[in-house]
């Protein structure tokens, strides 16, 4: 891997494409190493190897690789202070999630400052039918339905594929989605879309906390600073300030 990312900053450094042997001189690593590692580079489009002339220069995918890395540093700095305004709010942890290959993923969150603390971390994987994040995904995400059988988390997860559906219905006409300790034993949750400049989902907000302390009423009251700050950022992002419920009908 590391003679791998050495061919890319040879690549990245010169000013202009380089062919193999140039590459091992400026690497240090043997033509045939390079040869293979250029191969694969090639396979995956971090490297283009131009026919004409046999030699090599960065590939597409790093430009697209890097511009959702330069939307997503951009998303952390516009919803931290939403984040920082939900936990003020709801005492409860909020979090910032984003569409990944198969399931939303956390890229940010604020702690709850109570000494209980629901746990939340950074690449945490949101299940899409056991979880509120996940819930919404699949609600506005343009989601199909997970595939096979639902597992389940918990005694109160939903798996049946119906119950499922109906649920997602819910969420789409109250523009939100609950999670009752559906993934873990003692968590609730809630989460809502923020929309991007076309309409898209952007992103999730979410706030949850242990089941004892976040239950109804305090879920109920979080739902509206939720729906508050989801249209904040949403405006941030270049949508109009209208919830994604509200195109429903």
């Amino acid at each position: 891997m590391q003679r791998a990312f050495a061919v890319v900053d040879a690549l990245a450094e010169a000013d202009d494409d380089l062919g193999t042997n140039e590459l091992a001189r400026q690497t240090g690593i043997n033509a045939s190493t390079v040869s293979r590692l250029l191969a694969t580079l090639v396979d995956g489009r971090i490297v283009e190897h131009v026919q004409e002339t046999g030699r090599y220069r960065l590939g597409p995918r790093l430009l697209q690789l890097g511009g959702v890395v330069h939307e997503r540093l951009d998303l952390r700095r516009l919803a931290a202070p939403r984040l920082r305004e939900l936990v003020r709010a709801t005492g409860e942890t909020a979090t910032l999630s984003v569409a990944g290959e198969r399931d939303a993923v956390t890229v940010d969150f604020l702690q709850s400052r109570a000494s209980v603390q629901s746990v939340a971390h950074v690449g945490r994987q949101s299940v899409a039918h056991a979880t509120a994040v996940g819930k919404v995904l699949l609600a506005f995400g343009g989601r199909p339905l997970p595939p096979g059988p639902l597992k389940a988390y918990t005694e109160h997860t939903i798996t049946q594929r119906a119950a499922l559906v109906a649920a997602l219905e819910r969420v789409r006409e109250q523009g939100y989605a609950e999670n009752l300790r559906e993934r873990d034993a003692d968590l609730h949750a809630v989460a809502a879309p923020v929309t991007g400049a076309r309409g898209e989902l952007a992103a999730i907000l979410g706030v949850q906390g242990p089941s004892w302390r976040f239950g109804p009423e305090q879920m109920r009251d979080a739902v509206e600073h939720l729906h508050c700050a989801a249209e904040l950022l949403s405006a941030d992002l270049g949508a109009p300030t209208r919830r994604p419920d509200q195109d429903q009908g």
